[in-house]
């Protein structure tokens, strides 16, 4: 993750990566996944390997946390924001790895249902969302 924010700066460590650093769910990625504008060129990379996702606007925006490792901050997506994103591809990452990370990520108190809702409406998610927060909650 260090090398990755090193490469870019502005990206965030998003999905996978992110479930990872929060130490929610058993997903341990072969590549560091991470958020850029869906504007921004996507530069070759040899090491690490790097999975990128666009997002814009808001989606990009809201729920960054930065973190120190190794003495270099990180910009990674909080809990909440990581798990609504999970829904939001949960094509590409599978429902099952969604619904493992709601359901730890609540076991653990990494976040409220409020922040949830916030970035499921964020992320225009909500609906998808709602009957497996029912369950949850």
């Amino acid at each position: 993750m260090v090398l990755a924010a090193k490469w870019k700066p502005d990206g965030v460590v998003c999905l996978l990566s992110a479930l990872a650093f929060h130490e929610i769910g058993t997903q341990l990625p072969r590549e560091v996944w991470i958020a850029i504008d869906r504007r921004h060129a996507t530069p070759k990379v040899d090491y690490p390997p790097i999975r990128v996702f666009r997002f814009s606007g808001s989606a990009l925006t809201e729920g960054v946390e930065t973190h120190t490792i190794e003495g270099v901050p990180v910009r990674i997506y909080s809990p909440a924001k990581t798990v609504v994103d999970c829904f939001k591809y949960r094509n590409k990452i599978g429902l099952d790895v969604a619904l493992e990370a709601l359901r730890e990520g609540w076991r653990k108190r990494r976040f409220t249902m409020d922040e949830i809702w916030k970035f499921a409406r964020i992320c225009r998610v909500a609906n998808i969302m709602r009957p497996y927060l029912e369950v949850v909650a």
